[in-house]
């Protein structure tokens, strides 16, 4: 596991120089020092969910939840690493505990419906939401409600959701992702080629909503790719896509000469495209 460098006792050899020149109690100081632990305990827990590797912030959560089990906080902790590393199912059962337990907040109920929903468990996520109060009008319930109204081809009331979500984030790429997404598995490729490039315009780099983009276009029989930023391996990849989605079509020459643009393309050798070509006879 990465070691992370403790400031702690630095702070408290400082703040205990500082006591003996101003004067301050023992209890302040003692005071002081636990508020500069929790502070830089919080910013572990947070190095451990972006910086770390999602299977050794799973390690370290998990022994921390052990020495603590009655820590709401740390199980909280313990859920979102649970989700990063895609193990989304035991995220479920941790966050369960949690809405069950008396300190249950609306956050852990979003929490919960987030993580059924990545387990597939859309009925179960319907339930939790149905039971956090309509005044919490947030980000996280407008997208978790549009990805549920979804499931369920409530198409109006999925786009009020996503409509409402992303109006309350400054940056709604995902959402319009989603919702293109949405639009395109309704045969609605038009109005999703709209929404992806929506998504495209806050965040550049994201490269689902590329590649979602393509196959709204290829659904056109619009095979050329988007003006859209790019790396060369994307660009392959972004190839592949269109040229399987000529082949699905029944394009079948534009998809063969896609998919050898790809091969071409790739600055590795690209095994996928490499044997679909192969296995048209190219």
């Amino acid at each position: 596991m990465r070691q992370f460098v403790s400031l702690a006792t630095g702070i408290a050899l400082a703040l205990s120089l500082a006591a003996c020149q101003q004067g301050l109690s023992d209890d302040q100081v003692k005071a002081a020092i636990d508020n500069a632990s929790r502070i830089e305990q919080d910013n572990l827990n947070e190095l451990m969910l972006t910086v770390a590797d999602p299977n050794e912030g799973v390690v370290y959560f998990q022994n921390a939840v052990k020495g603590a089990p009655e820590d709401p906080v740390l199980q909280r902790y313990f859920a979102r690493a649970l989700l990063r590393a895609g193990r989304s199912d035991e995220a479920v059962k941790i966050l369960t505990g949690l809405v069950a337990a008396p300190t249950v907040t609306d956050a852990d109920r979003l929490a919960l419906a987030d993580a059924q929903i990545r387990a597939g468990d859309w009925k179960d996520a319907e339930a939790t939401l149905n039971a956090i109060p309509p005044t919490v009008e947030t980000y996280d319930r407008y997208r978790l409600e549009a990805l549920v109204a979804d499931s369920k081809k409530q198409w109006k009331k999925a786009d009020s959701f996503y409509e409402v979500a992303a109006g309350l984030t400054s940056q709604p790429a995902n959402v319009y992702n989603n919702w293109g997404f949405s639009k395109l598995q309704r045969g609605d490729p038009k109005g999703a080629e709209k929404l992806f490039r929506e998504a495209l315009s806050y965040d550049p780099t994201l490269f689902t909503a590329k590649n979602n983009l393509v196959l709204a276009r290829a659904a056109q029989h619009n095979y050329d790719l988007p003006v859209v930023d790019m790396t060369q391996q994307e660009r392959a990849q972004l190839l592949y896509t269109a040229g399987l989605a000529a082949i699905k079509q029944g394009d079948i020459a534009i998809g063969k000469q896609l998919l050898q643009q790809a091969v071409e393309t790739s600055p590795t050798y690209f095994e996928a495209a490499a044997r679909s070509l192969a296995a048209l006879g190219g």
